[in-house]
C-alpha cells in the first residue's frame, strides 16, 4: 500500500509541475507585454497621426519644402527638436523624410527612397 500511495503521489506532483511549467512558459512569452529591444527599428508606437489644423500646417509646410508632391504619411514626434514628421512622395516617384519642429518650420529633410519603396 505504500508503494501504490507514494506512485500516486509523484504522478500528482509531476502533473503539478508540468501544469507550472506551462503557466511559466505562457507567461514569460504571451501573457506579458515586453519593451522592444534597444536599437529597434521598429516604428515607436507613441508617434501618432496628424489630424486637423497639425495636418494642414504640417502639410503645407513639408510641400513647400519638397517642391510638391502628396503627403503619404504625417505623424507626432517625440525626438527632441522635432515636432512633426512628413514623408512626402515627390513627382518622381522618390520619397523625402521632411522634420519640421513645434512652429512647423523645416528642421531637416532626408532622402527616404528605401522606406518609400516598401509603402507602394
Amino acid at each position: 500500500m505504500k508503494k501504490r500511495t507514494i506512485w500516486i503521489t509523484s504522478a500528482a506532483a509531476a502533473g503539478v509541475l508540468a501544469l507550472g511549467g506551462t503557466a511559466i512558459a505562457y507567461a514569460a512569452t504571451d501573457g506579458f507585454e515586453t519593451e522592444e529591444p534597444a536599437g529597434s527599428t521598429q516604428e515607436s508606437e507613441t508617434d501618432e497621426q496628424l489630424t486637423g489644423q497639425d495636418l494642414e500646417q504640417a502639410t503645407d509646410a513639408a510641400l513647400a519644402e519638397a517642391g510638391g508632391g502628396e503627403v503619404v504619411d504625417a505623424e507626432r514626434e517625440d525626438d527632441p527638436g522635432v515636432a512633426y514628421e512628413v514623408d512626402v512622395k515627390l513627382d518622381s516617384g522618390s520619397y523625402v523624410e521632411i522634420s519640421l519642429d513645434e512652429a512647423f518650420d523645416v528642421v531637416s529633410v532626408e532622402d527616404d527612397d528605401a522606406e518609400g519603396a516598401d509603402d507602394d
